[in-house]
């Protein structure tokens, strides 16, 4: 430790980019605090996004398995009934044993935790409710919160972000979505399962942007199937808040009519923005972009040479295991030895029924950067294992170099694909080929296969297509 300051390290957010960049410093040997303004560990992720989001998936989809499925697989006779407030309950007690258990790792790992608001007072310094406390180096990993949509605020009871979307006290006869993200899928199919009347409103003319959109259709395909209804290339212009529902003025992009829907409750959810608020982040000389973020060199510094920034409020995606990698290479350069992210190898997935991952680049973005490529798809319909588990629904397409044949991107949709996802990562962050992969044993039968068939298509030809 420092003779001056009191910590090595100081790190304001104990998200999963601050709380994995805080144990892995002090696994190092280094001295850390760690602070946040919530009274539990794990940030938005772990507190009112990811694993709650998670839980509320797991449990509608087996509501909606028994409902409609059981009958097909021979299991008769089974009459499910939704207890809302059970399934909350567990919801809420998988975030609690998950938080806990960041806190048992601190203590672990002897990082200490604190509660409060961080503001910076200078380059090794901040205050933690108004008590200055000093650090040879200042982590901010304060994350990002929902974008409101302009002149209509949260209140988190008709107007929604993700936060009051895992919360609400009773099923909405009519949920209007905003956004057809992550974040609007995941909430709006979960609410669908659980009787509500669901459209999602979406800018772009097609759902979950960034992913590959041939398999984008098949998406849509599945969940127009569950019930979703979906207003593409759609602008909402105005909200207003009656007594008795919502009114929203939708107007086709490029059109002057407009039209008007009514809701009970509508989950905006257009995105998040780098939460700096509070930081004083002009105290130190650190100024942010035009989106919020904060600018960072290759080793994440700021402006200010001892102050670092990870996550959600520097460039790149919002995503928690971005965040932790980001923590993790940072801790590891702190401590003096090589810390790296692979950043075209990042996965990113949508966890509905089916689910939708990807990691690497799409085809529309080779194109537009001229890359010369080769393609191999395999339908889920096509895997013995997809049909003995009723999971036909999607494939896995392999994009390849075109010369080399080394992985430039893996596209899933189906069941599993966020699990699936983890080996196509691997092998693009060990500049694999697709000839590495169908090489490589895949046990039978599995849904991993169809990855291996992919990647046996993309330099070669498919077995059992």
């Amino acid at each position: 430790m420092s003779e001056t300051h009191e910590f090595d390290l100081a790190v304001i957010g104990a998200g999963p980019g601050g709380y994995v960049c805080a144990i892995k410093a002090a696994q190092r040997g280094l001295k850390v605090l760690c602070v946040d303004r919530r009274e539990t560990p794990g940030g938005t992720c772990l507190n009112v996004g990811c694993i709650p989001s998670k839980a509320l998936l797991h449990s509608s989809e087996r509501l909606h398995e028994a409902e409609t499925e059981f009958a097909g697989l021979g299991i008769d006779n089974v009459k499910p009934v939704l207890n809302l407030g059970q399934m909350m309950a567990r919801k809420e007690r998988v975030v609690g044993d998950t938080v806990k258990g960041i806190g048992f790792l601190f203590r672990k790992n002897k990082v200490t935790f604190r509660v409060g608001e961080a503001a910076l007072t200078g380059p090794h310094s901040l205050t933690i409710n108004g008590e200055t406390v000093t650090a040879g180096s200042i982590v901010i990993a304060t994350g990002s919160a929902p974008a409101a949509l302009p002149g209509l605020a949260f209140d988190e009871k008709r107007v929604v972000s993700s936060t009051g979307a895992l919360s609400l006290e009773a099923v909405p006869k009519r949920l209007a979505v905003i956004g057809a993200g992550v974040i609007g899928l995941e909430l709006g199919s979960v609410w669908k399962r659980l009787g509500s009347e669901v459209t999602v409103i979406e800018y772009g003319d097609h759902i979950a942007p960034g992913f590959d959109r041939g398999l984008g259709r098949q998406f849509q395909r599945a969940l127009e199937k569950l019930g979703l209804k979906f207003r593409l290339s759609t602008r909402v212009t105005r909200v207003e808040t009656g007594s008795d529902a919502l009114s929203l003025t939708v107007q086709k992009v490029g059109k002057e009519e407009t039209e008007t829907l009514e809701a009970d409750v509508v989950l905006v959810a257009i995105g998040r923005k780098p939460y700096t608020q509070g930081l004083d982040l002009g105290a130190v000389g650190i100024d942010t972009d035009e989106a919020g973020r904060i600018p960072v060199d290759g080793h994440f510094r700021t402006s200010c040479p001892s102050i670092y920034a990870i996550g959600d409020v520097i460039a790149g995606p919002m995503l928690a295991h971005k965040a932790e990698e980001e923590g993790l290479a940072l801790a590891e350069q702190l401590a003096g030895k090589i810390g790296h992210v692979p950043y075209d190898a990042i996965p990113s997935v949508i966890y509905t029924q089916p689910e939708f991952a990807m990691v690497g680049k799409t085809e529309e973005q080779l194109k537009q950067e001229g890359v010369a490529y080769k393609s191999g798809s395999f339908p889920f319909m096509a895997s013995a294992r997809a049909r003995a588990i009723a999971a036909t629904d999607g494939g896995v397409k392999v994009l390849t170099d075109a010369k080399t044949d080394r992985l430039l991107g893996v596209h899933i949709l189906g069941a599993c694909a966020g699990e699936l996802i983890a080996e196509a990562t691997l092998a693009m962050t060990f500049k694999a080929s697709a000839e590495d992969v169908a090489l490589a044993c895949h046990a039978h039968p599995t849904l991993s296969e169809a990855l291996k068939e992919a990647a046996l298509g993309a330099f070669d030809q498919a077995l059992h297509l």
